[in-house]
């Protein structure tokens, strides 16, 4: 997120701001190559948080990291992510997401959710990928394809 000229390292505490225009661009240039390397494609959620908490250890923030804080922060970077969306209708939404500029400021906000949820992941000592798992599973016998497919209805509507 961009806040007055200043680049927010989310996810890790809400207040640190680090300024933009005094980060040399060789220092730039080095930071865009090593965060674009990381792909979906080739990237664990294990990794991922490994990476998170490492960051946040460096800095000595563990100890503001408690599941509440974590938790709120998560919400509030939500917020900020929909501020994005908020009044326009489903067909602008689309049209806002492929904005190139629109898209990185989407892509950053969407990047410190996952930030925060992969630490308060770290924090509470949750494997993700089993609670993702086990909650897909559970979708999927509240939405059985037959009563479920092409409907947004609420499973307790079906």
């Amino acid at each position: 997120m961009r806040t007055n000229g200043y680049l927010h390292i989310a996810g890790i505490m809400p207040s640190v701001f680090f300024s933009v225009s005094n980060i040399a661009p060789h220092e730039t240039t080095r930071l865009t190559r090593l965060m674009a390397s990381l792909t979906d494609s080739q990237t664990t959620v294990a990794e991922l948080k490994s990476k998170i908490l490492a960051f946040a250890r460096e800095r000595d923030w563990e100890q503001f990291h408690a599941p509440k804080n974590l938790s709120m922060a998560l919400a509030a970077e939500a917020g900020e992510l929909m501020e994005h969306f908020l009044w326009e209708s489903a067909e602008s939404s689309q049209t806002i997401i492929n904005n190139p500029a629109k898209r990185i400021e989407i892509s950053e906000e969407l990047a410190d959710v996952i930030i925060y949820a992969l630490e308060f992941a770290n924090v509470a000592n949750l494997d993700v990928a089993e609670a993702i798992e086990r909650k897909m599973a559970l979708n999927a016998q509240k939405y059985p394809i037959e009563k479920a497919k092409g409907k947004s209805t609420k499973y307790t509507e079906l």
